[in-house]
């Protein structure tokens, strides 16, 4: 389906990453054709995308009127079933499950698909259900090791980067700890439809701690709050053309190191931190884990991948398999052929680096 895979585009929680992407649209923009085709297709695209917001919008405000434990698994059900496989998602992430795991059989994968196009709508609703997740997470508390790293951090004043992946829920965490008094701030990347990107970041900024848009102003806001020994949360799982490659389930991927970064630069503890959600499909579990040491990027990142493999690993389905996670950096890298050997070269050095 063009409408959700044209109005997400790559939005949503994201982290940050260098100037290179920056640097790209620039190129982008200026390899455009004259001024007349450019408005011509601005309009075209405005129209579109106003469409486009106007379909889901209309889909998630139905929703929406369902009662809390109706909504949240009928959206599961409907991304799972129809707006998945229209857009292609269930086909990718098919074909991601293939490359990862070929030693798993053909209805495993699909049923591992399937369940992650499920947690991926259930996920999308309850973005838009903040109040009620709020609720659900009234009484529950973080269990692992990084709870009490984090209160020592913030009886410290010291910042704190909690790190995790497009696994279960990720709100879930911010709006527990919310809940006990902790703001934790987010970066989002916007969404390629605007109508629908202004909705997301309305959403967004109503949530548990304060909100920036990844670009030059939304990095320094971020950066900011962290460093006045605030609380954030970065998720890493991304391609980024400006990362380092580390193994990721076996395969070299790019890595944004950004995480790594401003901890150094702050003195932030990093915490590992991952919302796995229950059978009933609509509790969570939050786990903080054992801190992150400190160290160079590269070993810094190569642990945090570490952590969400194990939780890829234990709940497969809880892991959003329609990312383009394994891609090559540039389109002028050699062809298919010799990528095995490029990608080999681009792994970073090991432990110690």
């Amino acid at each position: 389906m063009t409408v959700l895979r044209a109005t997400l585009g790559k939005g949503g929680p994201a982290a940050l990453s260098g100037p290179g992407a920056a640097r790209r649209a620039r190129t982008g923009r200026a390899q455009g054709g004259g001024r007349e085709l450019a408005r011509a297709r601005n309009a075209r695209g405005t129209i579109g995308a106003w469409l486009a917001d106007a379909v889901l919008h209309g889909l998630i405000a139905l929703v929406c009127a369902l009662p809390y434990r109706l909504r949240v698994p009928v959206m599961g059900w409907l991304v799972r079933r129809l707006l998945g496989p229209l857009a292609g998602y269930r086909r990718r992430a098919r074909a991601n499950l293939a490359m990862i795991h070929p030693d798993w059989t053909e209805e495993r994968r699909h049923r591992v698909a399937d369940g992650a196009l499920d947690n991926f709508g259930r996920t999308l609703i309850e973005h838009y259900s903040g109040p009620e997740l709020s609720r659900r997470m009234a009484g529950q508390a973080a269990t692992g090791a990084g709870v009490a790293a984090l209160a020592a951090a913030q009886a410290a004043g010291r910042p704190v980067i909690l790190v995790s992946g497009h696994f279960g829920n990720t709100e879930a965490i911010r709006h527990l700890l919310g809940r006990q008094g902790t703001g934790v701030a987010g970066i989002y990347r916007p969404m390629a439809n605007p109508f629908f990107n202004a909705r997301y970041a309305r959403r967004y900024a109503g949530g548990p701690g304060p909100v920036f848009e990844r670009g030059a102003a939304g990095t320094r806001g971020f950066v900011r709050h962290l460093r006045g020994g605030g609380v954030a949360i970065l998720l890493f799982d991304l391609h980024d053309y400006d990362g380092i490659a580390l193994p990721f389930l076996g395969r070299p991927a790019l890595t944004p190191t950004a995480a790594a970064d401003l901890a150094l630069r702050l003195d932030a503890a990093v915490i590992p931190a991952f919302a796995i959600r229950r059978p009933d499909g609509l509790d969570f579990d939050v786990v903080l884990e054992e801190p992150v040491a400190h160290a160079p990027p590269a070993g810094m990142m190569r642990a945090m991948t570490a952590r969400l493999e194990a939780r890829v690993a234990a709940h497969p389905d809880q892991w959003f398999w329609v990312h383009r996670r394994w891609k090559l950096p540039d389109p002028g890298d050699p062809p298919p052929g010799d990528q095995r050997s490029t990608a080999e070269a681009r792994i970073a050095p090991g432990p110690g680096s």
